[in-house]
């Protein structure tokens, strides 16, 4: 791995002032920073080879087709799918969610049951409470104990053959916590159901190996992984790929059109309406090529030290407990002081030059657990320093004294 500070080098709107300050840029959970050659790539497709795809015979329609087909390959090659028609390019993790609980409309009846968690973020809440009401079918929910962990039992006990779809991410947003994958996947397909794995929170931090996993859905966005916004990837088995009717009617994803009746394309342009964000997706595959560069077990290392750090500095904070103690956490510190608000401290903070996220985190069943208003989060990423804890931490205690 390159030193931190090299790779601190790499994202350009690091090395700025907020508020007169350093920035110090810890809301790597609600979107990471972009490293240069990720900007550079944007710049060179739109300047060399814009053009639509799969359409037309010139040579930079042809040059755009190869690029945004080799980032696929990518995807496909770095989550170890079997296939690259089974990675199909989507606005982000939320529109994965949606296309797979629009298509699983056809597959529900009356009585069905769809199992979430207690730790998921409304995107994998929201799209399957609408699948319910449009089917009749029924929402289970695995609880969550006072670490922030799955009850695994209870799991267990909500798992019968009535259980048609798991839901789960990879790691909560909110707490940081690791969830138990594996086991879950292993679980549900005892009972013929098929499961789908929010990856968003996990992405950045861990290479997720699709066969490995035995998944059946795996979902995540180009933002939180140094990539732009806008682009995200749902990996799906071709058998449920196959069976799952288009999300969207329009170009690209038919083979044959007349007024009478429409045929649709084969995987996955069955999937991929209209024309796509071209730019993103062929730098959504920049962006993976950088994260392997860096290298996962060296990212992983960094950030884990990282958190180690951090855990042990901020509880030095007289008052402040954090929310979230699981045993398997990634990079992720929620935590709260005794007497101040979190939207407090969080404002206090950025103008001290340190951007850190506070509210609920679209996780209000998380929230409501703890019965608290919100956390402050701070979430890191590899290109964050031991220094940037330290600002964090000086900053804490600053805002803390001004508000008690």
């Amino acid at each position: 791995m390159q030193e931190v500070t090299n790779i601190k080098s790499d994202f350009p709107i690091l090395n700025q002032q907020v508020n007169g300050k350093p920035l110090v840029y810890l809301d790597n959970g609600a979107s990471s920073q972009k490293p240069k050659v990720v900007i550079d790539a944007i710049a060179k497709y739109y300047t060399e080879i814009n053009a639509n795809i799969h359409r037309g015979v010139h040579t930079l329609s042809q040059k755009a087709t190869d690029a945004y087909e080799a980032a696929r390959k990518k995807l496909q090659v770095h989550f170890n799918a079997k296939y690259d028609y089974e990675i199909l390019f989507t606005k982000g993790t939320t529109d994965g969610i949606n296309l797979v609980a629009n298509g699983f409309t056809s597959f529900l009846n009356e009585g069905d049951e769809i199992i979430i968690s207690h730790l998921e973020h409304h995107s994998n809440i929201v799209p399957w409470q609408m699948l319910c009401e449009r089917t009749g079918a029924v929402l289970k929910v695995i609880p969550m104990n006072e670490n922030g962990e799955l009850v695994m039992a209870a799991y267990d006990e909500l798992l019968s053959d009535k259980t048609k779809l798991v839901a789960v991410n990879h790691i909560s947003n909110a707490l940081g916590t690791i969830n138990p994958i594996k086991k879950i996947i292993d679980k549900a397909h005892k009972f013929n159901a098929a499961v789908l794995i929010d990856g968003a929170q996990a992405a950045p931090h861990i290479k997720a190996d699709v066969q490995a996993l035995n998944c059946d859905f795996y979902i995540c966005s180009a933002h939180k992984m140094c990539g732009p916004t806008g682009v995200g990837m749902l990996y799906g088995k071709e058998a449920w790929l196959r069976k799952l009717p288009p999300y969207q009617g329009g170009g690209e994803m038919i083979k044959e059109v007349s007024f009478e009746k429409t045929t649709y394309a084969d995987l996955p342009h069955k999937f991929e309406a209209g024309t796509p964000n071209i730019a993103g997706g062929i730098v959504f595959g920049v962006a993976i090529d950088y994260l392997n560069k860096v290298g996962f077990d060296s990212i992983q290392q960094q950030e884990k030290e990282l958190l180690n750090y951090a855990t042990t500095e901020l509880l030095k904070i007289e008052g402040l407990k954090i929310i979230g103690t699981a045993k398997e956490k990634t990079s992720v510190i929620s935590f709260n002081i005794e007497g101040c608000h979190p939207y407090d401290i969080g404002t206090i903070v950025d103008k001290l030059g340190v951007a850190v996220r506070t509210g609920h985190h679209c996780t209000q069943p998380i929230m409501q657990f703890f019965n608290i208003p919100g956390t402050i989060r701070a979430s890191f990423m590899f290109y964050n320093t031991k220094e940037d804890v330290d600002a964090l931490v000086v900053a804490v205690k600053k805002a803390k004294m001004m508000l008690l």
